[in-house]
């Protein structure tokens, strides 16, 4: 496993573009009888994203499958920019990057298959989930401890705010990590 960056590259980072199916989910999908789609997404991961919003910093979803599940939960977590349906992940990721004034090295993308290695090498911090393909978790700059939607993004989101010396405790605020005495 290749561990996250140095404190410093972490804190430079401003935005953060995920996959989905395999990365914000196990990339199982689930068919009811009736053809209805369902995805399982862990809470924690969506917690480390509203974290990562309470600090400021900006989230993107792009994937290349389209799916109202996606939209409802991008929804439920405040999730700025969601794009669906995409072939050209790199193009797409290079719009958000334009569209929010960021330099690639102030972004980072985390993906789990082959179509994400292009807007891996668009970003400066490329992040591959645990269980993500050969290829990718080659190509990344850091490897999670975690598989997708079993906590990786958690672990991401973890990282950039202990860089910066901050954690996310729900309601009550950004609060200071504080360093245990004995």
């Amino acid at each position: 496993m290749r561990r996250p960056p140095s404190a410093k590259s972490l804190r430079a980072l401003r935005l953060v573009i995920m996959d989905v199916d395999g990365v914000l989910t196990d990339g199982g999908l689930y068919y009811s009888e009736s053809g209805d789609e369902g995805k399982r997404f862990d809470v924690r991961d969506g917690q480390g994203i509203v974290s990562l919003h309470a600090a400021g910093l900006s989230t993107a979803l792009v994937t290349k499958r389209s799916s109202s599940v996606v939209t409802r939960r991008a929804r439920e977590l405040g999730i700025g920019e969601v794009h669906q349906g995409v072939a050209d992940k790199r193009a797409v990721v290079e719009a958000i990057l334009a569209r929010h004034g960021c330099p690639p090295a102030h972004a980072c993308y985390i993906g789990d298959d082959l179509g994400d290695l292009p807007a891996m090498r668009a970003v400066g911090c490329s992040v591959a989930v645990a269980d993500a393909v050969d290829a990718v978790r080659r190509a990344a700059v850091w490897v999670t401890r975690r598989c997708g939607g079993q906590g990786a993004v958690r672990e991401v989101c973890d990282a950039i705010l202990a860089a910066r010396g901050r954690r996310y405790l729900g309601s009550e605020g950004s609060v200071p990590l504080r360093t245990r005495t004995k």
